[in-house]
């Protein structure tokens, strides 16, 4: 059985920083991807980012390139999301995943059997 610890989050400023740390336990390290999905209050839950324990494969959704960096400790079997400059847009409840990579490229949330969860934690940001 996987499970994943999910930890990071919390309040900060508009233009400020967060780390999100994701860790797995019974994870096949050939198979899967860890990442990240978040969800706002009043909206459909989309995918984030997810990086290959294997060999660094990464995802990353056109709203968060170029200010959200994954990266992973292998023998950890752990990701991290490093967030800058973030924005308002960017709180919501941010979900802990395992599963495909490929199931992040092409995400719905039809597609939510397809993964293992961990627990949200909040990211909000305030002007």
């Amino acid at each position: 059985e996987v499970q994943l610890q999910a930890s990071g989050g919390g309040l900060v400023q508009a233009g400020g920083s967060l780390r999100l740390s994701c860790a797995a336990d019974g994870l096949r390290l050939d198979d899967y991807a860890i990442g990240w999905f978040r969800q706002a209050p009043g909206k459909q839950r989309e995918a984030v980012s997810a990086i290959m324990l294997s060999d660094g494969r990464t995802y990353y959704s056109d709203s968060v390139k170029g200010r959200f960096t994954i990266s992973r400790d292998v023998a950890e079997y752990t990701a991290y999301q490093q967030m800058d400059n973030l924005e308002q847009e960017d709180s919501a409840t941010y979900y802990c995943a395992t599963g495909f990579l490929a199931a992040w490229h092409n995400y719905t949330p039809e597609r939510d059997n397809e993964f293992y969860w961990g627990q949200g934690t909040l990211v909000t940001v305030s002007s």
